[in-house]
């Protein structure tokens, strides 16, 4: 009878942990499939959610993210985030928010359901663009200064490659099947194409120059000043705002820099060169004059969802310009004017009924109405901005400074900043620094300079020519076209006296233009061996010091007078180092300066070298492409024969100041 027990008391166990097991299957939830995104993406400075209820806008220089709900018109949530937040991107199931933090050198994450920062990712120097794989494992972020793309995987949150490109890697784009990414170079007209699979780059995009016409006044020039990558609804074509800089010609508001939008065909990833849309062709609409309407600083497209229209933002002139593609794919209209100041970013939404537009130097947001799909639309600006931003934390001297800097908007000051809308500073000193190109001026060819430590370094201009940031009026006059009514010669009005205070304000905020941090160091930011055997050549052997000396590696501020201020008289410390150009003139002075500072075409001014590893290409006139190129063509009193290994040497550690 116990065995007979015992048997039935082994199979009553044996029934009860199968059905336990049974039970256990039904309450064990399946897990939720991952979230595939299926449309192409690419990173901005404001993104929408598919459902387009909810948009993310990242408050350049406010270090801050805000959250919008656009069915109630309000700002939900101001989310602080590291230093300079540029670009943003979602995980696909949109959980997950990713900014980055150009001068934090990080990626910060955003809970959405937490609206904050819950972790932060370690990239490159200058994170830029950012988007997410399709699948959401994997990140992908360009560092700006570093020159490459690092490719993060996010369950480990750890970068586990990196993907050498060319100089200047700026946003990023990836398509809907996510195999093709999408990398343009800010400076040089390029755009690398990375097979997401391989990591490795299967083709780059040349885009081509517009070619010189007998009418200077005609778009013309190199492409330069990329800003966005932007594709198609169809996914079959991208569109790429940026800039033209006609070289050729003495610099002038009218003949120098030109508006473009690029076309590129992403089936064979070549351009589609008839399908460039440029000032005075594609981008013709006429005023009531019959005069055609400038725009400039392209920056932003967004596309109608049923693909038959395109919606250009101007940054600097301030418009929005519609291009109907159905109709021959030509701008059809413009709203002169987005309320709010400098656009720099937009999105529609789902129905392609509002567009709203980020104005990075107001901190608000525009809606505008497109009018429908049709071709006889018409857009216009739809209610008041919302404000984005709780508090500025820039001072009003400084943001004000800092919007004329962006604006081409000749309406908008107590005097003109430019002639008729044409261009901006930006148009030149590209983000605020330089634009790679040497431009043609009444004394000769001049390498477009960097604004960093611009304000700290004594005389301004390559011949030392300029003492006083007010004597600027000669370029605003001379090259953009604006403040013509004033004379040269005599003191300016309060008002635009103010203009030129606000702006020397923002150049000389050390926020503004921070000198960027060299790729060339060792990652805990100390000197390579090689560099510090160039340091001590800089010091000693080669006596680089002697000119490029002091805290800004530049003995121009030494340029005083008897009570040390800063003079265009004092040239003791313009140098003669054999880099005269055939086409360089000598100048008999200016009116500002009542001609008491003549030039010659010999003697020039001592630029830092903080940073100057990316200021390329250098000289007076850009003639020298690299720092061994300065080294070796170079000539001053006393000046020893250096080896190759010397010049080596040398070129790493200045390649390495900071």
């Amino acid at each position: 009878m116990k065995k007979i027990a015992l048997f039935w008391l082994t199979l009553l166990l044996m029934g009860a942990l199968v059905g336990c097991k049974e039970g256990i299957k039904t309450v064990v939830k399946e897990k939720e499939p991952e979230v595939v995104r299926n449309y192409a993406v690419n990173s901005n400075n404001i993104i929408m959610n598919k459902a387009g209820d909810t948009i993310y806008i990242a408050n350049i220089d406010i270090n801050t993210v805000t959250v919008v709900d656009s069915q109630t018109k309000k700002v939900t949530a101001e989310i602080p985030v590291g230093k300079s937040p540029v670009q943003l991107t979602l995980s696909p199931d949109e959980d997950i928010l990713y900014v980055s933090c150009r001068y934090d050198n990080k990626i910060d994450i955003i809970s959405i359901e937490k609206e904050k920062v819950v972790d932060s990712l370690d990239v490159g120097i200058e994170p830029y663009g950012i988007v997410t794989s399709q699948d959401g494992k994997r990140l992908y972020a360009a560092n700006y200064r570093s020159s490459t793309i690092s490719v993060i995987d996010l369950s480990r949150k750890k970068v586990e490659s990196e993907i050498e490109v060319g100089d200047r890697p700026r946003t990023l784009a990836i398509t809907a099947d996510g195999h093709k990414l999408y990398v343009p170079h800010y400076l040089e007209g390029k755009i690398s194409v990375i097979n997401t699979k391989t990591e490795e780059i299967k083709k780059v995009i040349n885009l081509a120059v517009s070619p010189d016409k007998n009418d200077r006044k005609k778009s013309q020039g190199i492409p330069n000043a990329l800003e966005q990558f932007v594709i198609s609804s169809d996914g079959k074509k991208a569109w790429i705002p940026h800039m033209l800089t006609n070289v050729d010609t003495p610099i002038h508001f009218q003949e120098t820099i030109f508006p473009a939008i690029s076309v590129i065909d992403l089936t064979t990833d070549e351009e589609i060169i008839d399908e460039r849309k440029e000032l005075f062709e594609e981008m013709n609409i006429t005023d009531e004059k019959n005069e055609t309407i400038i725009f400039a600083n392209p920056y932003d497209v967004v596309f109608q969802p049923n693909g038959n229209k395109a919606y250009v933002v101007m940054s600097g002139s301030e418009d929005l310009v519609v291009f109907d593609l159905n109709r021959g794919g030509n701008a059809t209209q413009s709203l002169r004017r987005i309320e709010g100041n400098n656009p720099r970013g937009a999105v529609i939404s789902p129905d392609g009924e509002t567009i709203y537009v980020h104005n990075a130097m107001s901190h608000d947001l525009a809606e505008i109405s497109t009018g429908g799909e049709g071709s006889y639309a018409r857009v216009k600006m739809k209610g008041e901005n919302l404000a984005l931003i709780s508090k500025d934390s820039l001072s009003p001297l400084v943001r004000e400074g800092k919007t004329i800097f962006y604006s081409a908007n000749s309406e908008e000051f107590p005097t003109e900043i430019t002639g008729n809308n044409w261009m901006s500073c930006i148009s030149c000193h590209a983000d605020g620094e330089i634009n790679g190109r040497t431009l043609m001026t009444s004394k000769g060819p001049r390498d477009v300079p960097s604004n960093v430590l611009t304000t700290k370094t004594g005389l301004f201009m390559w011949d030392g020519s300029r003492d006083d940031f007010k004597d600027y009026l000669l370029t605003v006059q001379g090259e953009m076209g604006g403040m013509m009514e004033l004379d040269p010669s005599k003191p300016l009005p309060k008002e635009v006296e103010h203009m030129y205070d606000a702006m020397f304000a923002y150049l000389d905020d050390p926020n503004s233009f921070p000198v960027p941090k060299s790729p060339y160091r060792n990652k805990d930011g100390s000197l390579t061996n090689t560099a510090e055997e160039g340091r001590e050549l800089f010091e000693g052997k080669a006596g680089c010091i002697t000119c490029h000396a002091g805290p800004q590696f530049t003995d121009s501020v030494k340029a005083v007078d008897e009570n040390s201020n800063l003079t265009t008289n004092n040239t003791n410390f313009l140098h003669d180092i054999g880099t005269t150009n055939p086409l360089d003139k000598p100048s008999k002075g200016d009116a500002r300066a009542g001609y008491s500072n003549p030039r010659d075409t010999l003697h020039f001014d001592v630029p830092t070298l903080r940073g100057v590893w990316a200021t390329a290409p250098y000289f007076h006139d850009g003639s020298a492409k690299t720092i061994e190129e300065v080294i070796e063509r170079i000539q001053y009193e006393g000046k020893p024969t250096f080896t190759d290994g010397e010049i080596l040497k040398l070129a790493e550690y200045v390649r390495s100041i900071k």
